[in-house]
């Protein structure tokens, strides 16, 4: 998995491209969660429009990153999940957790409502 990321007013997005299939895939994405909250970030989008997979280690990253920006006073939510990946938050009823937009401007939207 790669991703890139870039600052939109105070909200980091992080764009996510490939499999998130293990923790090793999601070593890179926590450790850069963790210097973008070292510098003060608390709110965060990722962009699931080009990730291709993702299985339970995966959404244990994705859990891991929403626990500790939380814990800072933050938010996550997700953007642009796919059908898939819908439907595998309503199975494992993460999607009560996860707030999911289909639009950069709904979910910038979120972090001032």
């Amino acid at each position: 998995m790669d991703f890139k990321s870039r600052k939109e007013n105070d909200v980091c997005v992080f764009t996510l491209t490939g499999n998130l299939v293990g923790e090793n895939d999601g070593m890179p994405l926590t450790d850069a969660f963790n210097e973008e909250m070292e510098d003060g970030t608390r709110n965060f989008i990722i962009d699931l429009s080009s990730l291709k997979h993702i299985n339970s280690s995966g959404l244990g990253v994705f859990i891991t990153l929403l626990t500790k920006v939380r814990k800072k006073g933050g938010e996550l939510v997700l953007l642009n999940p796919s059908d898939f990946i819908k439907n595998l938050l309503l199975i494992t009823k993460l999607n009560s957790i996860f707030h999911n937009f289909s639009s950069l401007e709904e979910a910038m939207a979120s972090f001032s409502a």
